[in-house]
């Protein structure tokens, strides 16, 4: 298997949305699939990628705007992976409603997110390349997906640049979050680059020195 990933930065709000594709096979994930779908579809097949799941770090309109959209667009549908408190905060809670904006909701989970999980690109393959883990505090059941041969994290918006995501929201919890950057994402190796739902990447070692917001 020879991994590599794609990003696109679709959006009113400058989505980061990430591919993991296997080259050998051409079969691919999407990450947070948020708006313009159609966009993605067509960026998955000019590419001659066969999409094999939906991975979901968090339930946030702006993250979940294309699930709906890109996994009906198969026959059967494309299997949606995504963590059961985050799909249960995102039904109680749609955070849409806070900008006017209504996007499809995610309409189930069929394979539900846990801390520790190993997922491969094809659900069905004994290969698994990614690790879960759960980093909730953004948002309840927020989860990172870290792949220790690309040396990649794909982070949502538990972590940015120098900054953190937002604790504001409802389910949002402050010291959690803090905690689960210290104890998930800080535990990777410090070259691990960081690719997070918004803005520009960044690595474990660089927020560990220059985080103002995680001391410690």
């Amino acid at each position: 298997m020879k991994l590599a990933y794609e990003t696109l930065t679709l959006g009113p709000m400058g989505n980061n949305i990430y591919f993991l594709i296997d080259q050998d096979t051409q079969d691919c994930v999407v990450i947070d699939p948020g708006f313009l779908p159609k966009t993605q579809l067509d960026f998955i097949r000019n590419n001659g990628w066969n999409l094999r799941q939906i991975w979901v770090t968090h339930g946030h309109f702006d993250h979940v705007a294309g699930v709906k959209s890109l996994s009906e667009a198969y026959d059967p549908p494309v299997p949606i992976a995504m963590h059961p408190e985050s799909f249960k905060a995102a039904k109680e809670n749609p955070s849409g409603g806070m900008y006017g904006i209504r996007v499809d909701e995610v309409p189930r989970v069929d394979i539900p997110l846990a801390h520790g999980m190993k997922l491969g690109i094809d659900p069905q393959s004994a290969e698994k390349i990614v690790e879960v883990r759960d980093v909730s505090g953004h948002n309840p059941g927020s989860v990172i997906f870290y792949c220790v041969e690309l040396k990649i994290a794909v982070v949502g918006d538990a972590i940015f640049r120098e900054s953190i995501g937002r604790t504001d929201f409802a389910g949002s919890n402050h010291q959690l979050l803090l905690n689960n950057i210290k104890e998930q994402i800080f535990s990777l190796p410090d070259d691990t680059i960081l690719l997070p739902g918004h803005m520009e990447a960044t690595t474990v070692g660089h927020e560990k020195r220059f985080n103002p917001f995680v001391r410690g």
